[in-house]
């Protein structure tokens, strides 16, 4: 069979549980994804958000510009944090 490739994300829209899966298999495990959504905060299913949750991981769900500031501060922390940003 041919490998499994990441699926693309363009939108907001494109976000899935596959999508997210490289998060869930990190180590050290994240603590904190932060996912930047654009030029706007975008609702993102609540199902998705509780897999994430249930994994152990906490989703922050800003606009781009303000996920990276969030990244960045909670890293200046040394928290166990990742980054989705989809560009403005």
């Amino acid at each position: 069979p041919a490998p499994s490739v990441s699926p693309q994300v363009g939108s907001y829209r494109d976000i899935s549980h596959e999508s997210l899966s490289l998060f869930r298999l990190l180590e050290p495990q994240i603590e904190i994804l932060v996912l930047g959504t654009g030029d706007r905060v975008e609702r993102l299913q609540p199902a998705l958000l509780k897999q994430m949750r249930e994994c152990g991981i906490a989703v922050e769900v800003q606009d781009t510009p303000n996920a990276c500031a969030t990244f960045n501060f909670l890293t200046s922390e040394n928290r166990t944090v990742a980054a989705g940003l989809i560009p403005p």
